[in-house]
């Protein structure tokens, strides 16, 4: 690995460790909570620990003067939820267009197994080729989704982060398939790091519970939106997180360190 990807890796995480955001939903959902007011957000879960935070070029000038130094990864494919096939995912910009809105690192979503997963092989495969003529990394958003198809499948999750790493991914993000145990086989598929979705939004202890088990299984953190940003004290939650990623919290101790209530 050259020295400019590993500096800029160092740039989105800690020690290793991931706890990256991703807002990259305005496309995908258009203005929804915690994006209106995206540099009110922005503050507030970077002051809470997050190491980076992910949007389309579009946002940059709104992303910059919030992050309090965290790392920023530019979003680089996406679909709407009103248009014909959400998981169609568009190029929507390169990594010449990430590296001049300021970005850090790329990220690219692929649905491995759905009937879109040849082009998008192709294009991750062009991305990352691209990419490393700049010594910028790739965090591939690798989800096994198709007919016939459990997204929460470890096989399934496990063949699509290889897919990434073989593709040339430095970073990869899937879903969590339910618990440490069968989580294991996806982190041991890859030498890369895998970082877990958010998934369904549950009460506070149930996400934390879903990434104390995602580390324990080998995750290197989270690539968690929604749980996040949407949260009524998105600062809190973001302290939480961070807790259990970085400080080998349990559940409980993050809640109490990030002063949240424990559900009843």
């Amino acid at each position: 690995m050259d020295a400019g990807k590993a500096a800029r890796l160092e740039r989105i995480g800690t020690g290793g460790r991931h706890l990256i955001v991703p807002m990259d939903h305005g496309i995908t959902m258009g203005p929804v909570k915690g994006l209106v007011d995206i540099e009110s957000t922005i503050d507030g879960i970077t002051a809470g620990g997050a190491d980076a935070v992910l949007t389309h070029k579009g946002i940059a000038s709104r992303v910059h003067p919030h992050k309090n130094g965290a790392g920023y990864i530019v979003h680089l494919n996406g679909s709407t939820t009103i248009g014909p096939d959400e998981e169609d995912k568009r190029v929507t910009a390169t990594v010449e267009d990430a590296i001049r809105a300021g970005g850090d690192a790329v990220s690219f979503h692929i649905n491995v197994g759905s009937e879109h997963e040849p082009d998008q092989i192709t294009q991750l495969g062009e991305l990352t080729t691209e990419a490393d003529r700049y010594g910028m990394p790739v965090l591939a958003m690798a989800y096994a989704r198709g007919p016939g198809i459990d997204e929460s499948d470890s096989e399934a999750l496990g063949h699509a982060v290889r897919l990434a790493e073989e593709l040339g991914a430095d970073v990869i993000k899937t879903a969590y398939s339910g618990d440490a145990e069968s989580f294991q086989h996806v982190v041991e598929a890859t030498s890369k790091p895998v970082v877990i979705a958010g998934g369904s939004k549950g009460t506070d202890e149930e996400t934390l519970e879903m990434v104390r088990g995602a580390v324990d299984a080998g995750a290197a953190g989270v690539s968690m939106g929604r749980s996040i940003f949407q949260h009524d004290d998105s600062e809190a939650i973001t302290t939480a997180v961070s807790a259990v990623i970085h400080d080998d919290a349990s559940a409980e101790e993050a809640l109490e360190r990030a002063g949240l209530a424990v559900e009843a």
